[in-house]
């Protein structure tokens, strides 16, 4: 059985971060490992609590993992501290990871930043350089671009300006996008359109852990990056189709 690790937030409701994650990929039938980077108290209608991990507690999950259980793919979720990125940066580098998924969350369903501004450039300028892949949501390329992004169009200009100072894939999901859900792959220039049509369900907590987690679980079974983009998608899509859809990752 390939191993995917999820580094990110835990969340006592399940319906986000490494309980979302795992939940994903014990349907992909995978062996899921975690990595906690902070605990929060939350549910559907907001955060009521929060509890730091130390940057050496991550440390020492890393190691356990790394040196034992090394993962096929890695999936990066929620990190809100500097430290603990400068951890996952060198442990990275330390053991050669590959196939590591970053969902660069930055933004909150409110539309509000939640990180500090050096914390964001920390998620730029040594987080994201690990990644194969990052899937961030057209608020969140808004801010790693900055640029505006209002049409289909302006998701190619912001991956543009996303990969000149990084070298692995951009994938901008679309569902901020009003009339569409399609995703724009942006991989050495070559653009690529994932379509679908728009699920009128308002129950969407947790889509983008889904969507990146199950790209992570694609990749460690050897598929292709277009080819775990496809099924992942797909796979959200099936799971929009059912309400609610964070009790059916």
């Amino acid at each position: 059985m390939k191993k995917v690790l999820t580094v990110g937030g835990s969340d006592c409701s399940g319906g986000v971060g490494i309980q979302a994650d795992l939940k994903t990929m014990t349907v992909h039938e995978v062996y899921g490992m975690s990595v906690v980077t902070g605990l929060a108290a939350r549910n559907t209608m907001g955060v009521h609590g929060t509890f730091p991990v130390s940057p050496q507690f991550v440390t020492a999950q890393l190691d356990a993992i790394f040196t034992d259980l090394f993962p096929h793919a890695i999936k990066v979720g929620m990190v809100d501290d500097g430290e603990i990125i400068e951890v996952i940066r060198e442990k990275f580098s330390e053991y050669g990871v590959k196939n590591v998924v970053i969902d660069p969350i930055m933004v909150c369903d409110g539309g509000n930043r939640f990180l500090d501004a050096s914390v964001i450039d920390a998620v730029i300028d040594s987080l994201i350089p690990t990644a194969t892949i990052i899937t961030p949501n057209i608020p969140e390329a808004e801010i790693l671009s900055s640029y505006k992004i209002t049409k289909p169009e302006d998701m190619i200009t912001a991956a543009e300006k996303i990969a000149i100072s990084f070298e692995g894939a951009v994938l901008i999901t679309g569902g901020h996008l009003a009339g569409s859900a399609d995703d724009l792959l942006f991989v050495d220039g070559d653009v690529s359109w994932f379509k679908a049509d728009r699920i009128n369900n308002t129950n969407t907590y947790g889509k983008g852990c889904i969507l990146s987690t199950a790209i992570a679980c694609n990749l460690a079974k050897g598929l292709d990056l277009v080819e775990s983009i496809n099924l992942a998608k797909g796979y959200l899509t099936d799971r929009l189709g059912v309400s609610p859809p964070n009790f059916l990752q």
